[in-house]
């Protein structure tokens, strides 16, 4: 049994493989998957008939009230609320699971369920105490009480130290003041969990529970969007809102802590849709491949056709096989899966855009046409990579979290440097295990080793292996090249995410395709194991060119033309 305090990617990042975290792969356990069953059976029923509604939903940029009432009756709302209050009681892999297979029928459907849920009512479970517990949650599962997540402002979205609302102490009480923008389900939820600048000792920012019904508390019109137009999306405003203890979810001062940890425990559920407009994409632009003619043939037994759906199909396992390792980790009872967490959503959204983009081009030019679901699909997913924390700055926490792991050993060893004569035993210690490292990274003797993926798959063990000793030097190789400056080297950053983001996903499935072929047998599993041997191929050639880039690479050139770019607002040459 692993240790629940370690992380497997930041103690990847130290050279350190923690097999015990990854292996076994994660599995539903059967009285959940049973339940499962049933409740799919349901949505199925009830949503496969409406495709004409959604469309036309999609349109007019709203669900009905009568059929929020009908997932309402549906249990919609009830996904991961304990059966004490109601509710189905899903574990992370279960909640995952069914976003996914809300995310077949309609992204507006699954982003409403999944806001609630997800985000917008999670910090009561994680944090609520047992009053706030019983007060809520048996409406919130019944769905009388809708609820979303309200931290971004106008000037706050992925720095969530910028916010501007604000909650001043009046005697026992708060008044809250401030505007939060682009709220999913502002307009329909009751139950708000909003995020407030507070000062005091205690820290900079608390998470309060705040309703519909206290005075003060309004929301905007409804937003006109690119996708997810169904889904309702509005501003929600603070006016003088007078709130109680009873409202302050957490501690005080410390919500960033709250917020983090909502995001961190959500994102599961965000990963789950994109495997299922995934699995959706697949199954619309293979069945359109096999009947579709040009010269004489079917498209599907052309080569490009072929090429497109193969890399769709490995980028939905191993999207699946990662999302379903994060799901694992919190229903384990970890206690640092963040990076892991971060990286299951940057990688699931823009596989699924890379899927929907060439399902639609294997389409062609019906896919273009609002006919066809391609086009809405695209524009539903689109906001994937900005919600829930812009895949741009999550590159930098995953990055940044490692190089501040290894930056703190450097100066733990620059510290023993100082004491060796003092304390011989602890400074001879530390620095003959960093001694020992930087050996290993250099010469490969000693490496960490794979030993729990299946021997049929040793040469991507292997793959693994290596680029794991590739990362341990990146990171050693960057901080010692930038020091405290890397901050500011987003491109250099960039690629470390990359590699620890494409190394984590190879993990994730050598572990999936191991407990496929004990349970299945070799020759069973021979198109998962073709899926690894894609992926670990993929994964090396991106990790060597990652790593070569650090000296050699066009950075401040293209800085200079972004740098131009900005200073006359565009592009300045023409060919007249």
């Amino acid at each position: 049994m692993a240790d629940k305090t370690l992380s497997f990617m930041r103690s990847l990042c130290m050279g350190n493989i923690v097999e015990e975290i990854i292996f076994p792969f994660p599995k539903i356990q059967e009285s959940e998957k049973e339940l499962l069953k049933t409740t799919f059976d349901s949505i199925g029923g009830w949503l496969q008939s409406k495709e004409t509604e959604f469309k036309k939903w999609d349109k007019a940029g709203e669900l009905p009230k009568e059929f929020l009432e009908e997932m309402k009756q549906m249990g919609m709302f009830s996904f991961v609320i304990p059966e004490e209050f109601g509710g189905l009681g899903l574990t992370s892999s279960g909640y995952s699971r069914t976003i996914q297979e809300l995310c077949k029928y309609d992204g507006s459907v699954a982003i409403t369920a999944g806001a609630h849920s997800s985000i917008g009512m999670r910090g009561l479970l994680l944090f609520g105490t047992d009053s706030q517990k019983q007060k809520y949650l048996s409406k919130l599962a019944s769905g009388e009480m809708i609820a979303a997540f309200c931290l971004t402002e106008s000037t706050a979205g992925s720095d969530a130290a910028g916010i501007k609302t604000k909650a001043t102490r009046d005697g026992d009480s708060w008044i809250l003041n401030g505007e939060k923008l682009w709220i999913t389900n502002g307009g329909i939820a009751d139950f708000f969990t909003v995020f407030a600048k507070t000062e005091g000792l205690e820290g900079q920012m608390t998470a309060f529970i705040v309703t519909r019904d206290l005075p003060g508390v309004s929301a905007g019109p409804h937003e006109d969007k690119m996708g997810l137009r169904a889904s309702c999306t509005t501003t929600v405003n603070f006016d003088n809102v007078r709130l109680t203890q009873e409202h302050v979810l957490g501690e005080v001062g410390k919500g960033f802590k709250v917020a983090m940890k909502i995001l961190n425990v959500g994102r599961t559920g965000l990963g789950g849709g994109s495997i299922g407009a995934m699995k959706k994409s697949i199954h619309l632009a293979s069945q359109h491949a096999k009947s579709r003619q040009q010269f004489g043939k079917n498209i599907s037994e052309f080569g490009l056709i072929q090429q497109k759906l193969g890399h769709m199909v490995v980028e939905c396992y191993v999207s699946e096989a990662v999302v379903s390792m994060v799901a694992g980790l919190s229903d384990r009872g970890c206690e640092d899966y963040a990076v892991e967490a971060a990286i299951s959503k940057v990688f699931a959204t823009e596989c699924l855009w890379r899927t929907i983009d060439e399902a639609l081009q294997v389409a062609g030019g019906g896919g273009y046409m609002s006919e066809y679901p391609y086009e809405r699909i695209m524009r539903d997913c689109r906001i994937n990579r900005i919600f829930e924390g812009t895949n741009d700055i999550l590159r930098l926490f995953i990055a940044l979290t490692a190089m501040n792991d290894v930056g703190a050993q450097l100066k733990e060893v620059a510290h023993s440097i100082g004491n060796v004569l003092q304390d011989p035993i602890k400074g001879f210690g530390v620095l003959s295990e960093y001694a020992r490292k930087r050996v290993s990274y250099a010469t490969g003797f000693g490496k960490a080793t794979l030993s729990q993926s299946h021997p049929t798959v040793k040469e991507q063990a292997e793959v693994f292996e290596d680029c794991t000793k590739q990362l341990a030097s990146f990171v050693d190789k960057m901080l010692r090249k930038y020091g405290k400056n890397i901050v500011g080297h987003q491109f250099a950053t960039r690629r470390l995410a990359d590699v620890m983001i494409d190394l984590f996903a190879l993990a994730s499935v050598l572990s999936r395709v191991t407990a496929a072929i004990e349970e299945k047998g070799v020759e069973a599993t021979k198109r998962e194991r073709e899926i690894l041997q894609v992926f670990a191929g993929q994964v090396s050639r991106r990790v060597r060119s990652n790593f070569n880039k650090i000296d050699d690479n066009d950075d401040q050139q293209i800085t200079s033309l972004a740098l131009d770019a900005v200073e006359y607002e565009g592009y300045r040459w023409d060919t007249i």
